[in-house]
Formats: C-alpha cells, sequence, structure tokens
C-alpha cells in the first residue's frame, strides 16, 4: 500500500475541512492508515484553509513536509500558488480556476496574480498541473457548492481506491434530498479528470 501524501487549500466556507474529513474516513474504510491535520486561521469566510491528509500501510506524522505532496487540491487560485512549494516533481496538482482576492488585494495592498502567473508558479515544482473550471462547472450543475465533492471527484481517478467506496460515503454522509445533486457532481469530476489524462 503506497504512502500517497494529500495536501488540501482553500479559503473559508469552500468545504476544505469537510472534503478532507471524508476522504479521511473514505481511506480508513479502504484499509489504509491515515493521518490528519487541519489549519483553520481565521476560516469564518475568505481566510486560508489547509488540511494535510497522510495515508499509507503505516503513517506516524500527520504533516507533509515541504517537497514531498503527492497531490495538491486547491480549491482556489492564489492558495494553490501559495503551497507550490510542497510539491516535487511527479506530484499533480489541481487547481480549482477561482479568484477569492484577499483582503491586502481588497484594500489594494497587492496585486492578485493572475492563471498564467499561478500556472508558471506551479509549473516550477511539476508538469502534472491540472487548472479547471470547478465552481463553474458546479454552479452549471445547480449549486456551487458542491464544488468540493466535485474536486474530490476529479482527485479520485489518480487515488488507489475503489469508486464504490466514495460513492458509498456520499450515500451515507449526504442528506437524501441533495443526493443525486452530490453524485452527479462526483461523476462530472472523475470525468473531468479522466478526459483530461487519457493517453497521458
Amino acid at each position: 500500500m503506497k504512502k500517497t501524501d494529500i495536501l488540501m487549500t482553500g479559503v473559508g466556507g469552500q468545504g476544505v475541512i469537510l472534503a478532507s474529513d471524508a476522504l479521511a474516513e473514505i481511506a480508513m474504510k479502504a484499509g489504509y492508515d491515515v493521518k490528519k491535520s487541519d489549519s483553520l486561521g481565521m476560516s469564518q469566510r475568505g481566510g486560508s484553509v489547509v488540511s494535510h491528509l497522510r495515508l499509507g500501510r503505516q503513517v506516524f506524522s500527520p504533516m507533509i513536509r515541504e517537497g514531498e505532496a503527492d497531490f495538491l487540491l486547491a480549491f482556489e487560485r492564489l492558495e494553490g500558488a501559495r503551497w507550490a512549494n510542497y510539491l516535487h516533481q511527479g506530484s499533480v496538482a489541481i487547481v480549482n480556476d477561482l479568484a477569492i482576492p484577499p483582503l491586502s488585494v481588497v484594500g489594494g495592498a497587492s496585486a492578485y496574480p493572475g492563471t498564467a502567473e499561478v500556472e508558471e508558479i506551479l509549473h516550477r515544482y511539476t508538469d502534472r498541473l491540472f487548472i479547471i473550471p470547478g465552481t463553474r462547472i458546479a454552479q452549471e450543475l445547480g449549486n456551487p457548492q458542491v464544488l468540493n465533492v466535485l474536486l474530490v471527484g476529479f482527485l479520485s481517478a489518480f487515488l488507489d481506491i475503489d469508486e464504490k467506496s466514495y460513492l458509498d460515503d456520499l450515500s451515507q454522509r449526504v442528506p437524501q434530498k441533495v443526493l443525486q445533486l452530490n453524485l452527479r457532481a462526483f461523476a462530472r469530476g472523475r470525468e473531468e479528470a479522466l478526459a483530461r489524462t487519457q493517453g497521458k
């Protein structure tokens, strides 16, 4: 069972911790030893949120070291760029193409980087970069709040965990009235990943 280090990052209100909790539980049920650590900061709305998730046969520490993350799942562009130094050549970076400018940018103290700039920063560390319009796809599905499920669906295409494990978890975790929407979001994210990686 291969050790896998996953760094999830975003801002408060995007469902980063919810996604991390769900993936941790799915991984445990799949037989992995799991360690997890969350940093919420001022995460009520707009603050940085980071979750370290480590899976393997035996995991001793919950914290991922710089240069050792196998996956970066960024719910927001700038947060993806901020944590790029945790990647290595061979890492997979999955970045939602969404800008939520922090107060320093809103107040004019600094400039928010564009997609091309974020891409350039991430490409210094890995060539396996996927910038996806996750928020737009979630809105098209009917609710932007399923972004976290969609992104986990995208990530799931790279992990050694059976697809049924994710679907079973959603069926138990999500209220019945929004279950079908969440299942569609997961499937859409996974399809997006498979479409982008075919033949690579």
